[in-house]
């Protein structure tokens, strides 16, 4: 990997473009000179992305109440495309611009589903020659050993960093947390730098458009149960079909959807419950820590993906769930009520 402070001359340039074809091993690289025009322009789009967040707020326990992490302007009015965590339940947030300027934003949307967030500067930002969006690409041609850039927006003391990386695997992934995409993309080496700056990272092809941003660090990248440290980026593939919805509404359709407040693991064929919301559907219903679910409304599961579909697969996202767990040694049948995680969070202004 070749990972640099951000370029403020041809020369750096040059040499970060020097790893790519090293690093690509089944696309051709496009003319050398075409590659940096494209490469610099979409570095230029990428921002820092700051966010305070109220001690009260329900995701304050988990995800901190300072949150640093990067975005990238996807449209000439400002438009910026970062991942939705880092805004949940945002009380104030600034984007800091290349030029090392910090600008008062707000949130626009938060898509549960995907997992996207967009914001916007509260004075309006046109793109200019120098600064222009980022052009939207398809992860869908990406080929395992692609080389790709991923970069981290500057902060108060950190410029951010190009990072040059590559392709490992494209797959499904589910979190703990109630969310599951068909197709996320694995890089490695992983973004490295201080703290949580892969949050919202932007993933680049070789022609400079954007086909990711970043959500995880992980520490199997290749998902052949292997020590690869790498990073999951959701492909920007999911952005397309929802970007209008999510400016009109704040969200996606998609997005309201029964949430029971678990964090859980698949393991061997059994979901195991790790961790329950406070004051959640779960928690209501008596769910520990420990509980092991086993089927929902009667069907078995035996993978988060498959946990996840059978919940979501309802029409209302405040409807009766039946879950079959084990706790201890007996198995019981649990009737929660659903609710829609949307309407349990403090929404940012803006939204």
């Amino acid at each position: 990997m070749c990972s640099l402070r951000r370029w403020t001359h041809p020369l750096v340039a040059a040499v970060l473009l020097a790893a790519l074809p090293a690093l690509s091993t089944t696309v051709p690289p496009p003319n050398a000179q075409e590659m940096i025009a494209a490469l610099a322009r979409a570095n230029a789009a990428v921002v820092g992305v700051r966010v305070m967040v109220d001690e009260e707020a329900r995701s304050a326990e988990t995800l901190g109440q300072l949150r640093r992490g990067s975005g990238v302007v996807i449209a000439p009015d400002g438009l910026i495309l970062t991942i939705g965590y880092l805004m949940l339940e945002a009380e104030q947030i600034e984007i800091v611009t290349q030029d090392n300027k910090t600008l008062p934003a707000r949130a626009v949307a938060y898509d549960l589903a995907t997992g996207f967030g967009l914001l916007r500067p509260v004075l309006p930002q046109r793109a200019s020659s120098s600064v222009s969006a980022a052009v939207l690409g398809s992860s869908l041609p990406l080929q395992p050993g692609e080389a790709l850039m991923a970069v981290t927006g500057p902060q108060a003391s950190d410029d951010g960093e190009v990072s040059m990386t590559r392709l490992v695997s494209k797959r499904p992934f589910s979190g703990t947390w109630e969310y599951h995409i068909d197709v996320a993309l694995f890089t490695s080496p992983p973004l490295l730098g201080n703290g949580a700056n892969h949050s919202g990272a932007p993933l680049f092809n070789q022609k400079g458009e954007l086909v990711g941003i970043g959500s995880l660090l992980v520490s199997d990248a290749s998902g052949q149960n292997r020590a690869l440290p790498g990073n999951m980026f959701v492909p920007v593939d999911l952005l397309r079909p929802i970007l209008a919805e999510m400016q009109r509404s704040g969200s996606s359709a998609q997005s309201h959807r029964p949430w029971l407040g678990l964090n859980s693991i698949d393991q061997g064929g059994r979901i195991q419950i790790v961790r329950v919301s406070k004051d959640s559907p779960a928690e209501l219903a008596g769910l520990e820590a420990g509980d092991v679910v086993l089927a929902v409304d009667g069907t078995k599961v035996a993978t988060l993906a498959d946990f996840y579909k059978k919940l979501w697969d309802r029409a209302a996202p405040d409807a009766e769930v039946a879950l079959t767990v084990l706790q201890g040694a007996d198995v019981k049948t649990i009737v929660l009520k659903a609710q829609d995680r949307l309407q349990t969070l403090k929404k940012p202004s803006g939204i």
